[in-house]
């Protein structure tokens, strides 16, 4: 687990820049690929609030989670902050509801076109490794844990 986690740390920032998707206005025009940094940055310039709450979601909320949960597992933060580690979890679960009722209203109302990419799947994907990531060391017998960290 220790290095899934590890892993992630790479692997979220890569997701931000990654295309969720390609969205236009309609079927005869191009589409434009937003990830999570040009729409977070599209944000900023027409709804603060909004973009500091989204920006909070996908970038913070994750990425404190997956250092937190490092230190945990390499012994240099207690176990008692894994409750607050798994608020922050499902705190960055938030930003993918967001992003699917987006694609929802946008393919429900029929005037836009939207096509999802992979960074999605690999956004998804990380969330929900770092979600297993603290299941599995909130599992963990405390003892196992340093006997671990003394093999490697």
């Amino acid at each position: 687990m220790r290095w899934l986690n590890l892993s992630l740390l790479i692997l979220f920032p890569i997701a931000w820049f990654a295309p969720l998707m390609q969205a236009g206005l309609l079927p005869l025009f191009g589409l434009e690929q937003i990830s999570v940094i040009t729409g977070l940055q599209a944000l900023w310039s027409s709804d603060v609030i909004l973009a500091l709450v989204v920006t909070v979601f996908a970038l913070f909320a994750p990425y404190v989670k997956t250092i937190g949960l490092a230190l945990v597992h390499f012994g240099l933060a207690d176990r008692r902050l894994l409750p607050a580690l798994a608020v922050l979890g499902k705190l960055a679960m938030a930003d993918i509801f967001l992003i699917a009722l987006y694609i929802t209203v946008v393919k429900g109302i029929g005037v836009g076109r939207i096509e999802t990419q992979w960074g999605l799947y690999l956004f998804t994907v990380c969330i929900l490794a770092s979600i297993a990531c603290a299941i599995f060391t909130k599992r963990d017998d405390p003892t196992q844990i340093s006997r671990q960290i003394g093999k490697d």
